[in-house]
């Protein structure tokens, strides 16, 4: 079969239809595409590299004669061009099922798969592998900074990946990562998310096992040995070669960041990223990168120049003595990681947390109990409900004048700005674009 040499991808701005956009172009097909919503700064970056962009699904793009259309997992039955591609039987096939079979098969693929942390992880891997002399490609669900884009392809062996657990298509309920058949694959961790398409953390843990059984004998699996849920996840059947990290036998990092395997001094991590959720992303990126040759001296080389995630506790802006973040954090796990980061960061000094619980899982209502204990860490709590299908004032009740919940945008701006004071740090969490929050509100700071 030849290679098809344009495909139409459905679904195109999302982060990660947009990064396999960017490195099919990188790799010499013709790659046009179509989303409901065309905006930046997606598609700013997929026109700037060439990439033919059509807002809405009509059916008038069949005459473009793609010789595949890619399907994204924001395509459902009912919409008109999907349905007239199947009218028409035309070949189409899901986005991770095109990097496979075209991209990935040649690769030593590392999967970065877990809740939380993915795209920091893979990100560390990637700036690992690549401060090793070794180019890998790439693609993240975020903006690494090292690198300041999302995917590449190169004509490296390495291909580093986030693999996510999310669904792949409206015709395949498979999880995205069973597609990538890393030969190195991290488990991060794993708690219940994603409410909208899994009924219970036992669902995902059978998807987890999927993953499992995909990695091959010689390959080797990065497993967070303090989740219950992973050990169960192994247990079920392994095949290949574990290091546990996080745990006495494994890879070990304590307070002071000396870095240990089953005991044996490594080295020490010089580095300014803050918390122990990062201590153990880094845990992860070293073993994997070592089963990819790189010594673990050269590992923690590498991250002492690692520059974050854009959207991890990023510095927007300072104005008048007050510091606003923007950070994705949108499980309850992740909030409070994120606040205990920053309150371990600047001490005493206030925190005006803001929340923007957007996630499909957070706008179910699933996880509002959780939310009060997450926040703990904060002086004040900014909560928007706008479109929110619960009761966020009774879900913030425990937190009593603490937290604050409104549901207009310019309302809530106004609320902040007249609490900060000088020497106050403002952190903003959504996994959206909050409506331009950041911007909005710096403004009206100064």
């Amino acid at each position: 079969m030849n290679k098809p040499t344009h495909i139409h991808i459905l679904g195109i701005c999302g982060t990660f239809m947009g990064g396999i956009a960017a490195i099919a172009k990188q790799a010499g097909y013709r790659v046009t595409g179509c989303d409901a919503n065309v905006y930046p700064p997606m598609s700013t970056q997929l026109q700037a590299q060439g990439i033919e962009l059509i807002t809405g699904f009509g059916t008038e793009q069949l005459e473009l004669g793609a010789d595949v259309y890619v399907i994204g997992n924001i395509v459902t039955r009912g919409n008109a061009l999907m349905e007239e591609i199947l009218n028409h039987n035309l070949p189409y096939v899901s986005g991770p099922q095109w990097l496979s079979d075209t991209l990935l098969r040649d690769k030593w693929v590392l999967g970065v798969a877990g809740t939380h942390g993915k795209t920091t992880t893979a990100s560390m891997l990637a700036w690992i592998l690549e401060h090793a002399g070794l180019h890998p490609g790439f693609l993240i669900g975020g903006v690494p900074q090292n690198f300041d884009i999302s995917a590449r392809i190169t004509e490296s062996m390495f291909f580093v990946i986030e693999a996510d657990e999310y669904d792949t298509a409206f015709f395949d309920k498979r999880s995205k990562f069973v597609h990538y058949h890393p030969r190195t694959a991290i488990l991060n961790n794993l708690e219940f998310d994603h409410a909208d398409i899994f009924a219970d953390l036992a669902a995902i843990e059978t998807q987890f096992h999927h993953l499992v059984r995909t990695v091959p004998g010689n390959g080797l699996i990065v497993s967070n040995g303090r989740e219950e849920s992973l050990d169960r996840v192994l247990g079920r059947g392994c095949w290949t070669p574990v290091e546990r990290f996080g745990s006495e036998s494994g890879w070990q990092i304590d307070a002071d960041n000396r870095v240990t395997l089953n005991g044996e001094p490594q080295g020490m991590l010089h580095w300014d990223l803050l918390g122990e959720h990062n201590r153990m992303n880094a845990l992860a990126a070293l073993a994997a990168a070592r089963h990819a040759g790189v010594p673990v001296t050269l590992g923690l080389a590498a991250l002492t120049e690692f520059r974050n995630v854009k959207r991890r506790m990023e510095v927007k802006g300072v104005v008048n003595g007050i510091t606003v973040y923007d950070d994705f954090a949108h499980h309850p796990t992740a909030i409070d990681t994120t606040v205990a980061g920053l309150r371990h960061k600047v001490g005493q000094a206030k925190i005006h947390a803001v929340l923007e619980p957007r996630s499909n899982t957070m706008k179910l209502g699933v996880m509002k109990d959780a939310l009060p204990g997450s926040l703990k860490d904060a002086d004040r709590v900014f909560c928007y409900s706008g479109n929110l299908g619960w009761d966020a004032k009774g879900a913030l009740a425990p937190m009593g004048n603490k937290a604050v919940v409104i549901d207009d945008l310019d309302a809530l701006i106004e609320a902040i700005a007249a609490a900060a004071l000088p020497g106050d740090h403002i952190l903003i969490m959504s996994n959206g674009g909050f409506g331009g929050i950041h911007e909005k509100l710096l403004k009206r700071l100064s």
